[in-house]
């Protein structure tokens, strides 16, 4: 039975990162092939990024890979030392500190780009 305790929402958290991520990477890949469409079509998807939802999801996206890549460092740890299971939960929290520091860093230097400027 679960308990909602730290593995859980590690784990739960590592899906949602890697689900996030593998779409960011097909809307990635989509609109950069939108350009054998011609220009036109090309810009217009573009120009739809600069919905205020799309730069916001920069942020997301760093906080994502940041997270997934982190967790899955903490997850290798756990399989392959003997001591990864014991910190298991202590190193959670540090891959929380190292993603919301990283995600604070991107906000600050994204801002400008939030704000609609580039």
């Amino acid at each position: 039975m679960y308990k909602g305790r730290e593995g859980q929402w590690a784990f739960l958290l590592h899906r949602l990162s890697g689900v996030a991520i593998l779409l960011y990477l097909m809307l990635h890949v989509f609109s950069i092939g939108s350009m054998i469409f011609g220009e036109k079509f090309y810009m217009t998807i573009h120009n739809t990024y600069d919905f205020i939802l799309f730069r916001l999801g920069l942020v997301g996206v760093v906080a994502a890979v940041v997270y997934h890549a982190f967790n899955g460092l903490r997850i290798i740890l756990m399989d392959f030392t003997g001591f990864g299971v014991n910190i298991q939960r202590q190193a959670w929290y540090v891959v929380l500190l190292v993603t919301a520091l990283a995600t604070l860093y991107a906000f600050i230097r994204l801002l400008p780009r939030l704000q609609g400027g580039y």
